[in-house]
């Protein structure tokens, strides 16, 4: 990461600009949605989410659909990091890999720990997530107090922190599982790849029109329908030339930059966030689901992402990205507690058709979330000072 100290890429300045504004977003679309879920049209407001539309809930269309595309941003990010970013390099994606890991793991090992052999153990994969929208926001907030070397090796990590997410909604979070449906859904991905590598078809069409196809066989598959939009992203042809406009994934990469941070996600939060607070709602916080979701996220984020880059950097294995300390890299584990969307969107995974323990663990994350956000800015600040060279005289 030497030489992002001195330059960040146009291609990551603007998925920067735009997660950063989406975060601020965010939080005022998750504070409408609590204030209207408990006032006096809260019901109706509820009940709105639960419309049916072709067969599907409002909130289906919602987690089902519009969170494909969601997938499908990341997956687009995820390719860019791996084929011209930070994750290109093997030596430079040790330590964000490294961090990912721990970040997932410990997390997942204290929840596991106060939910073992209960109903609420499935709620594992809750706390191992990282809201990369939030966490943006944060830094963005602290200005040249940060070098850019941070601002990448959160986005690097809090990818590969997605990634693993992704593999444990496919391999865990599985309803029933219908193999044809399954087998047709990767027969439309193969076609996909075969357009790509062997006729090398640059129009982005029939990658949508297959994207669609296949999104709808996932649905029927049991598999969630989300994993059509990461192997869509994988699908749709790249160029490893930064900013290359005749690229289909950047031209896909750029449409959709805006719509996922400014409408697909706040209408998220708006879905997924209506948390009815009724007289017991402490004690649904004291519950072992409960803690170990903020426990995982508050404690288990920035233990787990800083011992594992201990690990790696003392071994050998990588070094500390010019211009970062061990405190950075300590304040990049507490905003990693940052869960929100995914954190919410593998609760809805975890517990589904149990609202009162999907209501305890939203509650759990929202309140975990804006503790570790706030003690991530904290600790950045109180430790960091003005870049000189960006600071007017």
């Amino acid at each position: 990461m030497d030489t992002v100290q001195r330059h960040l890429s146009h291609t990551f300045q603007r998925f920067f600009d735009s997660e950063k504004s989406s975060g601020i977003l965010l939080l005022v679309c998750t504070a409408v949605s609590l204030l209207i879920a408990n006032s006096s049209i809260g019901t109706g407001y509820m009940n709105v989410w639960q419309t049916n539309i072709g067969g599907l809930s409002l909130e289906h269309w919602v987690n089902d659909a519009l969170m494909a595309i969601f997938f499908l941003f990341i997956g687009l990010e995820l390719e860019r990091e791996l084929y011209s970013g930070e994750l290109s390099n093997f030596r430079n994606a040790l330590l964000p890999i490294a961090a990912a890991i721990g970040g997932m793991a410990i997390p997942a090992a204290i929840h596991f720990s106060l939910n073992w052999g209960t109903p609420t153990q499935a709620g594992i994969g809750i706390p191992m997530a990282t809201d990369i929208a939030f966490a943006l926001g944060v830094l963005a907030m602290l200005g040249n107090r940060i070098p850019p070397s941070l601002k990448v090796f959160v986005v690097a990590f809090a990818v590969v922190d997605d990634l693993g997410a992704i593999v444990i909604i496919a391999t865990f979070y599985t309803a029933e599982l219908s193999v044809w449906f399954l087998a047709g859904a990767v027969a439309v991905w193969i076609q996909l790849l075969v357009l790509n590598r062997v006729f090398r078809i640059m129009s982005l069409a029939p990658y949508i029109c297959g994207g669609a196809v296949m999104w709808f066989l996932m649905l029927k598959s049991g598999v969630h329908a989300t994993m059509a939009g990461v192997m869509l992203a994988f699908a749709v042809p790249f160029s490893a030339k930064d900013d290359d406009e005749e690229s289909p994934s950047y031209r896909l990469e750029h449409v959709l930059h805006k719509p996922v941070a400014f409408i697909i996600l706040p209408i998220f939060a708006l879905a997924n966030t209506g948390v009815f607070v009724g007289e017991g709602w402490l004690y649904g916080l004291t519950s072992p689901n409960s803690v170990g979701i903020a426990a995982g996220l508050i404690l288990g984020k920035p233990l787990g992402v800083t011992l594992l880059c201990v690990v790696a950097v003392t071994s050998g294995l990588c070094r500390l990205p010019l211009g970062l300390q061990w405190w950075h890299i300590v304040g990049a584990g507490m905003l990693g507690g940052i869960g929100f969307t995914m954190s919410i969107f593998m609760t809805n995974l975890a517990f589904a058709g149990n609202a009162e323990i999907i209501s305890a663990s939203k509650m759990a994350i929202l309140l975990a979330s804006l503790t570790a956000g706030a003690i991530g800015f904290l600790w950045l600040k109180l430790l960091s000072k003005p870049d000189a060279k960006d600071t007017p005289p």
